[in-house]
């Protein structure tokens, strides 16, 4: 399984990300899997990646987390989650979109 994590500077939910993406990896017993931080600099490097929005989480090259489609813009993006949006899905949603791709 390859994992990474899309992200720009600005954004401050990438790294709440990423620690919830560890959380659950671990949970699913995928510690040994490791996940790749992918700083996106210019609307270039977006453009050649499937960037939803930071953060952006790839499993096996496929966004889990579907939305309007690939941006070239660098922004942060939004999740729905049962509390509404937020800047990071919920480590329950991650575990569940990692268990569906074993």
């Amino acid at each position: 399984m390859k994992v990474e994590l899309l992200h720009i500077v600005e954004c401050p939910n990438w790294e709440e990300t990423g620690v919830r993406l560890r959380a659950a990896l671990d949970a699913i017993g995928q510690s040994s899997v490791d996940i790749d931080y992918v700083l996106l600099q210019t609307p270039e490097e977006a453009a050649r990646r499937p960037f939803a929005g930071s953060p952006t989480i790839l499993i096996d090259g496929e966004d889990p987390f579907p939305s309007g489609g690939p941006i070239t813009v660098l922004a942060c993006r939004v999740y729905q989650t049962g509390k509404g949006l937020a800047g990071a899905p919920t480590t329950e949603q991650l575990t569940q979109a990692l268990r569906e791709r074993l």
